[in-house]
């Protein structure tokens, strides 16, 4: 549910009160900003939440299988763990809605529903062993950011991006910049790996609504929205990415928490504006040489993607939800939501990705699992 924004209004003219009323001029301030005394506060009298240690991914380390998940609920079951685990990944990542911690939320400025989510998700078992033997990076979605499709209008977006820092144990570079983007290369010349976790919450646009109508497509209810104000990553955020691009690698991973290459609904993802879409496919054709996948979320279902653009076929792997799948019928699924791009089945069935490498051949090869581990799709390309 989205927030009472009179109620945030109100907290930040509250604790802005003293310097509006010493200053002559109008001050203009972000409500996240005029919330960071209570926030500093805040600090002092709350837990922060930690997942618990984790082993350092060595740099030298040559990857030929890493692990991804999304939209893990911190209530339900935690048995893909395990599962995952017996896959034996060098590398896993999580790549949002890793909690949903709006679930509960009364619109208070400290996130408590954000934080107790957390905590519940540090206590279980399954998640602890896992991340005491591999090596985790992460990103968020929106139920990890804020409320449900939020974006940079969360006003307490800073704060939940204390709390996903503090939690995962982020490095000084994402601590040191607004938003939680990162970028890492692994590995000796000629089988480095570049992972590239994207930020598309804390500086993305707010998104344009359909009109309500009682026959409201049954796929999504966002238009596409080209506007030359709007962003999805934020002018740093794309300045950032370029400069990783052309760093040398021999393989990127891209992770993106939203979809990419599909337009075939109107839910979240970046079909929601077109001229950034094209500008992301755009940067990541120009990029320095090396081979290249897309890895997503967010749809609680999964399926493969991809797409011809500049004379390059672009692949994209969405695997959603480790814990919350929307059913069981993949059949149905799968005629529900049509799509030129989509190479595979839909599957709405819990489910978790693997990405390896066979430095040899160049080539690699991406699969689906489920909740038993029972191979969904896979498929496999050089580059």
């Amino acid at each position: 549910m989205r927030p009472s924004l009179p109620l945030a209004a109100a907290a930040c003219f509250a604790l802005a009160a003293p310097a509006l009323a010493e200053t002559p001029e109008p001050v203009s301030l972000a409500p996240d900003a005029l919330l960071e005394p209570y926030y500093a506060a805040l600090r002092h009298r709350v837990e922060m939440p930690v997942a618990g240690p984790n082993p350092a991914l060595s740099s030298a380390a040559a990857l030929t299988r890493i692990a991804f998940g999304s939209c893990n609920h911190q209530s339900a079951p935690q048995h893909m763990w395990a599962q995952i685990a017996a896959q034996q990944p060098q590398l896993f990542l999580m790549i949002g809605d890793n909690v949903y911690g709006d679930n509960g939320w009364d619109g208070d400025a400290g996130l408590g529903s954000l934080r107790r989510s957390y905590a519940l998700q540090a206590s279980h078992p399954e998640f602890r062993d896992f991340r005491a033997k591999v090596p985790m990076m992460a990103t968020w979605d929106d139920h990890d950011f804020g409320f449900n499709d939020s974006g940079a209008s969360f006003p307490f977006r800073r704060w939940g991006e204390a709390l996903f820092e503090s939690f995962w144990g982020s490095s000084d570079a994402v601590r040191a910049r607004p938003g939680v983007y990162e970028s890492t290369i692994t590995g000796p010349e000629g089988r480095r790996v570049q992972v590239i976790l994207l930020d598309t919450r804390f500086f993305r646009s707010d998104l344009k609504r359909m009109a309500w109508s009682k026959d409201r497509p049954p796929l999504g209810g966002y238009l596409p929205d080209d506007s030359a104000s709007t962003t999805v990553l934020g002018e740093a955020q794309w300045a950032w990415l370029a400069q990783e691009l052309a760093k040398p690698a021999d393989l990127r991973i891209v992770v993106s928490s939203t979809q990419v290459l599909t337009t075939a609904h109107q839910f979240e993802g970046w079909t929601n504006f077109p001229a950034e879409r094209t500008r992301l496919l755009d940067l990541l054709a120009g990029r320095a040489a090396s081979g290249l996948v897309l890895l997503s979320g967010d749809r609680h279902a999964a399926g493969f993607y991809k797409v011809a653009h500049k004379g390059e076929t672009m692949w994209e792997l969405t695997s959603s939800s480790l814990n919350r799948p929307f059913g069981e019928d993949v059949e149905a699924a799968t005629r529900r939501e049509p799509d030129p791009s989509r190479v595979s089945k839909f599957f709405p069935v819990e489910n978790y990705g693997l990405v390896e490498i066979d430095w040899k051949a160049k080539r690699l090869t991406i699969t689906l699992k489920g909740n038993t581990s029972t191979t969904l799709a896979s498929e496999s390309f050089g580059w």
